[in-house]
């Protein structure tokens, strides 16, 4: 009888199956003999598209890993993969974060209008127009957020991404947004009530878009006309474990286990392990006004950390060395809470 196949289990938009296919295809390449197939699983956060994310809204955690997990711990599944960032600290008994891959770029980045490209009627006109219809407008390339309008409007879901976006510029209208990359770049380029939205880099670049030097913002499914610029650190400080992909199996499962292992960059596993230990000192969860980033400098890891759980934002930093990784982050949780 042949080996039974491996199953690793995924979301099934985009960037999910491009994350996951990335971590079938190095686990072919290691283990050619075994069998490894995708299984796509849709999951709560899937189905709830046009909910709001706030804590408040009354959304679950594990938002988007819950019934990736559910399938692990009922053996229909042997891995399940996770955009690093959405998994709880706190996972199911009988569970294990037991990989990371190599990080991508951790930072964020500004998708907004090209003022050049729409100052051309025809480039977006409508074949129907209504009455007090806006026009869309832009802004030029290579911009910041401190060359946006005052009182321009920014999307975006994320409560960490809110509070540094009005840190940095307390004048903004922060409203809310979902849906997938695509669709959130689609709805700037449509909405003239939207100056622009906030993307992580690590999935555009998964999902093969590219910024040129320029500012302008290539791939299949970009929309004519958007532009991009990557924010710096010190204006927006990441999510805990941006930019890496978490591989979850079960504890006991030995066999995966091993497999595993192979697929682990240490540095990598190291510093979200702090940012992690972190969140989980902060008592929040991936939705928190929080954000968090861990590097390996030489023999230590460095990192920096930031909170708006009590009000005005609250900064940290310090280092350790690198076996020292959970105590990290516990350590500057406690200097923030």
């Amino acid at each position: 009888m042949p080996e039974k196949p491996i199953i690793i289990c995924t979301r099934g938009s985009a960037l999910a199956l491009a994350q996951s296919n990335l971590i079938a295809a190095e686990c072919r390449r290691i283990f050619p003999r075994l069998r490894f197939e995708l299984k796509i699983i849709k999951t709560t956060g899937d189905k709830l598209q046009k909910a709001s994310m706030k804590v408040d809204g009354g959304l679950p955690k594990g938002l988007f890993t819950k019934e990736l997990e559910v399938a692990l711990v009922k053996g229909h599944a042997d891995i399940a993969v996770h955009s690093l960032k959405d998994l709880p600290t706190e996972l199911p008994a009988g569970l294990a974060l037991v990989a990371t891959s190599k990080r991508a770029d951790v930072r964020d980045v500004l998708i907004y209008r090209d003022a050049e490209y729409f100052a051309n009627p025809a480039n977006h006109q409508k074949e129907e127009w209504t009455p007090g219809q806006a026009a869309l407008k832009g802004l030029k390339a290579n911009s910041t957020l401190k060359d946006f309008p005052k009182g321009a409007t920014i999307a975006t879901s994320s409560t960490r991404r809110k509070a540094q976006l009005l840190t940095a510029r307390p004048d903004l209208n922060v409203v809310e947004i979902r849906g997938n990359v695509p669709t959130r770049m689609q709805k700037v380029a449509d909405r003239a009530e939207l100056d622009g939205t906030v993307l992580a880099l690590a999935g555009l670049l998964r999902l093969n878009f590219t910024i040129s030097a320029d500012g302008k913002l290539h791939g299949d499914a970009v929309p004519d006309g958007i532009l991009a610029s990557v924010l710096d650190l010190e204006v927006m400080l990441p999510a805990v474990g941006q930019g890496a992909i978490g591989v979850e199996i079960r504890a006991n499962d030995e066999r995966i286990s091993k497999i595993c292992e192979r697929l682990n960059h240490f540095n990598t596993f190291q510093c979200v392990t702090a940012e992690r230990a972190f969140l989980a000192g902060m008592g929040g969860g991936c939705q928190s006004p929080v954000a968090a980033y861990a590097e390996v400098v030489g023999e230590q890891l460095r990192m920096q950390a930031i909170s708006f759980a009590s009000g005005p934002m609250r900064r940290a930093e310090a280092k350790r060395a690198i076996k020292e990784a959970a105590e990290l982050g516990q350590q500057l949780a406690g200097e923030l809470k």
